[in-house]
């Protein structure tokens, strides 16, 4: 059996960001594979490994040398690619050169008794060795950064400045450089538990002496570490850590060797509103808050250390001194922000600029409050939570200017709605003000009361409304102001029963930025504005697993509610999926009809021309018709479908016994709008033609 081999490959650097160290990690995952695929050169397997300061590949059996290939490729009939003469035709000449080859160098084969012209390469066995230095190379220049730099006088680029690379195969060095760095044997160890070079002798060794080093070289190990010394930490004091999955990966891609430990600060901040600790701990400082049993915030935390064991309590103590500051800061910004009401500092708004074409966070407030006039009438919300709805928009975006947010930016809302019970507003419009900025996200969920729902659809309107109608709609995988997720939390909270239409809500928008002297085309702008509500929508339900057909044949009706358009297409599939055979007559009979029709003679017929099918066509015509809208009304599309369904029994009796495109001119027009007549009744349902044709 033939000898196999072990390369190590160490990307030595200054701290890599936490976040592009992860992603560094998963592309040289998918990297290092395809580099050796490529190269035509098997392994039994590949490990990547990192910590903030190294990025780590390990190839395990690696052959002396590639195999050598023989490839053949069938080309032209012999007769097409030499003439008479036995001369190379254009042909030949294309097949030979595209092969890197030449006319003389092709072979003739029977295939079938055909003779044809092959181009046969053998492609000699490479040292491995000899193949790994372009490999490597591709390996640091691959790696996809957010942002690079360079340094000193090299034109390289990477994250960050690279200070050694190890490249052995086996116990060979292989021969690169990459600003500055040339190949060689020493990794570098824990900047504090073992600083300085370490020999590796074997690339088999590298991970070892890594480890030896007191470094934990790898993120998934490093996370396991952490989350089982927290556990520890939990059983010890009977508490509870939340150790949210953004910060953990960041605390986790910050430290080579991790020691969670527990500390304290004094229990008197916890008189300041929770969420400003958290953020302050979580946000700031990356520590882990701890709770009690009930949920309650304690005064204990984690720090994950990246130190000395030996030295843990000077650590903590550090650490608790940090946390302190942090919290003497936010305790006396939350106090001084008290001393004046929640309404004194909406016209500071003024002075924050919302979107250089949009106007200031003022002057969104004062739309926010022409919709809430609006919302509250299409609602007919009572007077007390019309009133609250007002007052909640008003508010909304007073924190964006007090001390607190400006320094804890991730509380903002959460504070308004604090300053807004201290300031005597009702419970309502505190809690709408705290919730506004949700649903953040996919999964996130909807402010708990209709006024706060109000509030957040209000505020995410006007953005997508506004930057749409300025030219700043999401382009391609280009979303800055979050336009898609903005509509994403309206659609479903529509979705969900907000008993408002969007429509009429989009227009109250585009009123209130012309009042404001916004310059843009009205028209063009609703309907994009109506365009990407439907867009969002039928993504929305395409992601739940509804059939795309059913979404068009709802859209091709003209429906652009986003709730009629889920609701509707939810009970086609529902019905195609519980009753296929009413989803069979609703299509057959649609198409049938759908396929004669000619809609420039309109619907108005001429009931003494009528067969006795042809009547009894058109009363079940007009027992559906006025049935369907109140139906709709309801909501009840299941009812409304085997309405249109039970049309299949006169429409087929109507086709079989009349001659639809009769010779005489005046029957075959009355028949026609019948038809005409018939297809009508299913417009404001679905266009059934969608349906038909899958």
């Amino acid at each position: 059996m033939a000898e196999m081999h072990t390369l190590a490959f160490e990307i030595g650097v200054e701290e890599i960001p936490a976040f592009d160290l992860d992603s560094a990690t998963k592309q040289l995952e998918r990297l290092a594979p395809a580099a050796f695929e490529g190269a035509r050169i098997p392994f039994d397997r590949i490990e990547v490994f990192s910590s903030p300061r190294r990025l780590i590949v390990m190839a395990y059996g690696l052959p002396e040398a590639t195999e050598e290939l023989m490839e053949k490729y069938k080309g032209p009939a012999a007769r097409i690619a030499f003439d008479e003469a036995g001369q190379p035709t254009k042909a030949a000449i294309g097949f030979a050169r595209g092969k890197g080859l030449t006319p003389d160098d092709l072979e003739r084969r029977l295939v079938k008794d055909v003779e044809y012209v092959f181009a046969v390469k053998q492609i000699p066995a490479v040292p491995v060795i000899s193949l790994l230095p372009a490999i490597l190379q591709g390996f640091i220049e691959d790696i996809k950064w957010p942002r690079s730099q360079r340094w000193a006088a090299y034109r390289e680029v990477f994250v960050r400045p690279v200070r050694w690379i190890v490249a052995l195969f086996d116990d060979q060095v292989i021969p690169l450089q990459f600003a500055g760095v040339s190949t060689g044997r020493d990794t570098w160890g824990h900047r504090v538990l073992a600083p300085g070079a370490h020999r590796v002798n074997e690339a088999t060794d590298l991970i070892k002496v890594v480890r030896a080093a007191s470094v934990v070289p790898s993120q998934s190990e490093r996370e396991q570490i952490i989350r089982d010394d927290v556990a520890a930490i939990e059983h010890t004091y009977d508490l509870v850590a939340d150790l949210p999955a953004k910060t953990l990966l960041e605390v986790v891609n910050l430290s080579e060797f991790p020691q969670p430990l527990a500390a304290t600060f004094d229990e008197s901040f916890l008189q300041v509103p929770q969420e400003i600790i958290i953020d302050a701990m979580l946000m700031h400082q990356r520590y882990f808050p701890l709770y009690d049993k009930k949920g309650a915030l304690t005064n204990r935390f984690v720090i994950v250390s990246n130190g000395n064991p030996a030295c843990q309590e000077t650590i903590i103590s550090g650490n608790e001194r940090v946390v302190r500051a942090r919290l003497d800061d936010a305790k006396f910004f939350y106090e001084e922000d008290l001393k004046q009401p929640l309404e004194s500092y909406v016209e500071k708004l003024s002075s924050v600029v919302f979107q250089e074409d949009l106007g200031t966070v003022l002057d969104k407030t004062k739309r926010l409050v022409r919709q809430a006039t609006h919302l509250a009438a299409d609602a007919k919300l009572s007077k007390a939570d019309a009133r609250d709805l007002e007052r909640a928009c008003y508010l909304c975006k007073a924190d964006l200017v007090t001390n607190t947010v400006v320094e804890f930016t991730s509380v903002q809302g959460v504070m308004g709605g604090y300053y807004a019970l201290a300031s005597g507003e009702t419970e309502q419009v505190a809690q709408a003000i705290s919730q506004h900025y949700r649903p953040r996200f996919a999964s996130d969920t909807a402010p708990d009361s209709v006024v706060g729902q109000f509030v957040a659809f209000a505020d995410k309107l006007d953005t997508v409304c506004g930057l749409i109608a300025v030219g700043q709609a999401p382009t391609g995988s280009s979303d800055p102001f979050a336009l898609r997720r903005s509509a994403i939390g309206i659609i479903g909270m529509l979705d969900a029963g907000l008993p408002v239409s969007l429509l009429p809500a989009i227009d109250c928008a585009l009123d209130a930025l012309m009042a404001d002297g916004i310059s843009f085309n009205r028209t063009t702008a609703r309907e994009a504005i109506s365009d990407f509500f439907i867009a969002r929508t039928k993504v929305i339900l395409r992601d739940e697993g509804l059939p795309i057909d059913a979404v068009n044949a709802v859209l091709a009706a003209g429906v652009t509610e986003p709730a009629l358009i889920a609701a509707r297409t939810r009970a086609l599939a529902a019905a195609r999926a519980s009753s296929p055979e009413t989803m069979t007559d609703l299509a057959t009979a649609f198409a049938r009809a759908d396929n004669l029709r000619d809609a420039s003679l309109g619907s108005k017929t001429d009931t003494s021309l009528f067969t006795p099918e042809e009547a009894d066509l058109q009363a079940a015509i007009d027992a559906v018709t006025a049935a369907i809208p109140d139906l709709l009304n309801q909501g009840d599309y299941v009812r409304a479908l085997e309405k249109l369904a039970s049309l299949r029994a006169p429409i087929d009796t109507f086709f079989e016994a009349v001659m639809v495109m009769d010779k005489d001119q005046t029957l075959r027009e009355n028949r026609l709008r019948l038809l005409n007549r018939f297809v009508s009744t299913f417009k404001d349902v679905a266009d059934f033609g969608e349906l038909a044709s899958s």
